[in-house]
């Protein structure tokens, strides 16, 4: 671990390099990942009998979040190859720190709700992206993939605890409670850009919002769309897995020790090292072909607990953990293959691009999800469930026919 004390034409106080750089960040997001899915964590609780919410609805609530990220990522991200990435995750941290205390004060229903979660989703759009173009600008070239990888990997702990502190605050005080208790997390990301060194990108060229560069590297959006069908399918099952466990326990009363805390920690607490494993099989096997075997057996996995919802928890329990490793073993080696594969020119605005399409289809995926319950009876029919994990498999499968087409359209550009 590294460490250097910057001088007079460095500014002063110390900058992190090396390992105690990719820590510090990688700690960092855990504090930005607090209030993540403190929405879906109390939907099944608190929010959808308080408020009186439909399947879509719901699902609209949790994905507000995710559009808010949407809409302002393409410019924030695209920032990052003109001025210090630094300087975006500074003010991304804080608004979304703020956007969630705003919804633990004031959110009073659905569109209240969406509204300060959105606040909060366009904070997060400051924070992710941004936090992962500060690391790579600040890393031997070296570093990047296995660095990249522990940063996306990291993610998912960060969901872990965030699942964890949201439910055992809400049960506890109240479910506005969560909401102020997960707002102090952006702030360990403020305090861990403290430490980064500035850098200056190299000058870009052409407009802000240019993505034609980015649209025309054919093995950058093979990436990047997959990255979007991981993200219908990861975001699907975070929004509505407390619903589909508590909807299992309530069926099997007798089986209380399986929670619906218990099962969303541990589904989050596992995607770090799926997500680790998946990239080391990426970088063995071919990214291509393991990210399309990850994918077509998270399908699979997926349909089979939708047909066995109806079991008991412990029969549903190894089909669970299963998914958890099936469901983000793919996301590193996605992420990693587009930062590798795009130019160095672009590179912010292709991690713009591939944010944008991820979290779009994690905002459809939730609201997708929460549609196919309502249509099929419900989140208390077992049809439904068996509706909306056919919904999550059939996006999941979106992401080999993207490979494939960038695999074969690359071999098409080559030969012409």
């Amino acid at each position: 671990m590294r460490m250097r004390v910057l001088g007079a034409r460095g500014g002063s106080g110390i900058s992190l390099e090396g390992r105690s750089l990719i820590a510090a960040m990688c700690v960092g997001q855990l504090g930005s990942l607090l209030p993540h899915v403190v929405v879906p964590s109390i939907l099944a609780a608190f929010l959808i009998p308080e408020w009186h919410l439909s399947g879509a609805q719901a699902g609209l609530l949790a994905g507000s979040g995710a559009a808010g990220y949407t809409l302002t990522v393409p410019v924030l991200a695209t920032l990052t190859d003109r001025i210090d990435a630094r300087k975006i995750l500074i003010a991304g941290s804080a608004l979304s720190a703020l956007g969630t205390l705003l919804f633990g004060l004031f959110a009073s229903g659905l569109w209240s709700g969406a509204l300060f979660n959105a606040i909060a989703g366009v904070g997060f759009a400051g924070a992710y992206m941004p936090g992962l173009k500060a690391l790579t600008d600040r890393l031997a070239p070296g570093d990047s993939s296995r660095a990249i990888t522990l940063y996306t990997s990291s993610f998912s702990l960060g969901v872990s605890l965030s699942f964890l502190v949201s439910q055992l605050v809400a049960e506890s005080w109240g479910w506005r409670s969560a909401f102020f208790v997960t707002a102090a997390g952006p702030l360990v990301m403020l305090l861990a850009c403290l430490l980064l060194r500035p850098v200056q990108p190299k000058p870009a060229q052409g407009r802000l919002l240019d993505f034609a560069p980015v649209f025309q590297n054919t093995d950058a959006m093979g990436f990047v769309l997959g990255y979007g069908a991981h993200c219908f399918e990861l975001y699907g099952i975070r929004t509505w897995l407390v619903a589909f466990w508590t909807f299992v326990t309530m069926k099997h009363s007798s089986s209380s020790v399986l929670t619906p805390i218990v099962v969303s920690v541990v589904f989050s607490l596992l995607a770090m090292p799926a997500s680790i494993l998946g990239n080391e099989w990426a970088l063995k096997f071919g990214r291509h072909r393991a990210i399309t075997v990850v994918m077509i057996s998270s399908a699979v996995v997926a349909l089979l607990i939708g047909i066995f919802a109806d079991k008991s928890p412990l029969f549903l329990l190894p089909l669970i953990v299963a998914y958890a490793i099936t469901v983000p073993a793919d996301s590193g080696a996605l992420t990693s293959g587009m930062t590798m594969a795009a130019d160095p020119r672009y590179r912010g605005a292709t991690m713009a691009m591939h944010s944008t399409v991820g979290f779009s289809l994690s905002a459809l995926g939730a609201w997708g999800v929460g549609v196919a319950l309502d249509l099929a009876g419900g989140p208390s029919s077992a049809s439904a469930w068996m509706a909306a994990f056919s919904v999550l498999a059939l996006g999941i499968l979106f992401g080999p026919v993207a490979l494939y087409w960038s695999r074969t359209r690359r071999v098409v550009l080559r030969v012409d």
